[in-house]
């Protein structure tokens, strides 16, 4: 089927492209041909195919094509800033398609349709308050803490940290969604791992899908394809399951399945500036919760996965990291709070470095739904035009950050940080639909590094990455090695 798929996709494309080729060129950008064939015939990952065009040209805009596709790689932080804030109303879709069937991927990173995204996300919003955070970090803690404390256990660890660090974000998204159950004598233990990695690595079948997807939306409706399915019956039977045995409980657990049961409990969801109304059916608040795991396990396990690279290249800044959290600790008697963990100040300077130089979501893509024009070059855009925001490429840039390949948590110390680029930083996106569970990725990877660096410190090495995994949207490099050893 997929060799199938495969083939008619190259014909398409090469149809569509020869009728399609000086699109760019007759209005006058600068355009450069064959750049996602350098993806799917390359051995790296987008995000940096992204870069190397960025990197070539002095222009605002480049003109490319994502296979038949029009698109306009951004090069300008203005017309950065139109695309994710300014001019939000038309370029609120991400330009990705799934069937309607698909029931997994109508969830707020996907949905296409503006009314039903913005009344989804005002109802799952107020997961991410600082009250509400405060009152899920227990479930962080333990499962941060049972992290560090099964490490040595782990008999993959000296060989894939990465799948370690897998296992820990898996864990701690599954029990903030679901709980921890009260049985479980290891949170580490999590039924949803193996489901995680499966959806979430990238794959010759997953790039295929979402690029043919991305490219010929129409077609991929009409096959009936779905991105998620074959993990759609045991997700969506899991939340029904969780949130039926809930009903019968008196205890709050500050998880998602609590929200889950309020929004139930509150009736039809309304936008009352859209007038838009939705029912909140337990597929699609199954939908919302299968958000969490891939949006958030990938890219905080590759976070972590960095941000220990670099300290282990970077002995200096690792010994100041350890005195910051033995200092934090001893203060909390090894219990760890919400206001002990922003206490970690140059810890969070590290991870944001670690984000800034390996952004995990390398490029961000987003689809002109109305005729509008971007301010710098004047250049009009016609529905259905797509823009790229090549992160990876910016964050790279000497005109924003000064020796860009040097690590240097200094960027984002208290008298530096308002100096960083506007629209220029961004890992977890910008605007409106900026990544919603940004707040909680934030301390699950500050709690998640202060534990394990508290117990363990890493042998110093020199590790120049000089590739990465071949993948739509993300810098991975779960290959690359690292070694923790006790803290004496």
């Amino acid at each position: 089927m997929f060799l199938i798929l495969l083939l008619v996709l190259v014909v398409l494309i090469a149809v569509i492209l020869r009728r399609n080729s000086d699109y760019w060129k007759k209005r006058g950008i600068v355009q450069e041909d064959g750049v996602i064939w350098k993806f799917v015939f390359g051995n790296c990952s987008l995000a940096e195919v992204y870069k190397s065009v960025y990197d070539k040209y002095s222009e605002p805009n480049v003109g490319i094509f994502l296979a038949s596709k029009p698109a306009l790689l951004l090069r300008d932080l203005e017309n950065v800033q139109t695309v994710l804030a300014g001019d939000f109303q038309s370029f609120y879709s991400r330009g990705i398609s799934f069937s309607p069937d698909d029931k997994l991927a109508d969830n707020v990173l996907f949905i296409e349709d503006f009314g039903r995204w913005k009344v989804i996300r005002q109802k799952i919003s107020p997961v991410f308050t600082t009250a509400k955070l405060k009152n899920m970090f227990y479930i962080l803690d333990r499962c941060a803490r049972d992290f560090s404390e099964n490490i040595a256990d782990h008999v993959d660890f000296k060989r894939k940290p990465f799948n370690c660090l897998y296992t820990y974000t898996a864990a701690s998204i599954g029990a903030s969604v679901f709980g921890i159950d009260t049985k479980t004598k290891n949170t580490m233990d999590s039924p949803f791992l193996d489901m995680t990695s499966q959806a979430t690595s990238p794959s010759f079948i997953g790039n295929l899908l979402f690029t043919f997807a991305n490219t010929f939306p129409t077609f991929f409706k009409y096959l009936g394809l779905k991105a998620f399915g074959q993990y759609e019956k045991f997700f969506i039977d899991v939340v029904r399951n969780v949130m039926d045995s809930r009903k019968k409980d008196t205890v709050n657990r500050h998880d998602f399945i609590d929200i889950c049961l309020q929004i139930q409990e509150q009736g039809i969801m309304k936008d009352s500036t859209t007038g838009y109304e939705l029912e909140p059916s337990v597929e699609i608040l199954a939908a919302q919760a299968f958000f969490f795991f891939v949006a958030g396990v990938d890219t905080s396990a590759t976070t972590l996965h960095f941000t220990l690279i670099e300290l282990s290249n970077n002995p200096d800044i690792l010994n100041r990291v350890h005195k910051e959290i033995d200092t934090v600790f001893e203060g909390c008697d090894d219990k760890l709070t919400y206001n002990d963990v922003e206490k970690l100040q140059y810890l969070e300077m590290v991870a944001n470095e670690a984000m800034r130089k390996y952004p995990p979501i390398g490029l961000i893509q987003r689809k002109c739904t109305k005729p509008t024009t971007l301010p710098v070059g004047n250049v009009k855009l016609l529905e259905g035009d797509l823009c790229i925001i090549p992160v990876y490429g910016i964050h790279r840039d000497e005109r924003y950050y000064q020796n860009s390949e040097l690590f240097d948590p200094e960027r984002f110390s208290p008298e530096n940080i308002s100096k960083l680029p506007k629209f220029g930083y961004l890992p977890f996106g910008e605007g409106n639909r900026i990544c919603l569970g940004s707040r909680f990725a934030r301390l699950q990877v500050l709690a998640g590094l202060a534990w394990l660096l508290h117990r363990y410190t890493l042998v110093p090495q020199t590790l120049k990455l000089e590739r990465f995994e071949k993948s739509v949207f993300s810098l991975r490099v779960p290959d690359s090695r690292y070694d923790l050893v006790p803290r004496n």
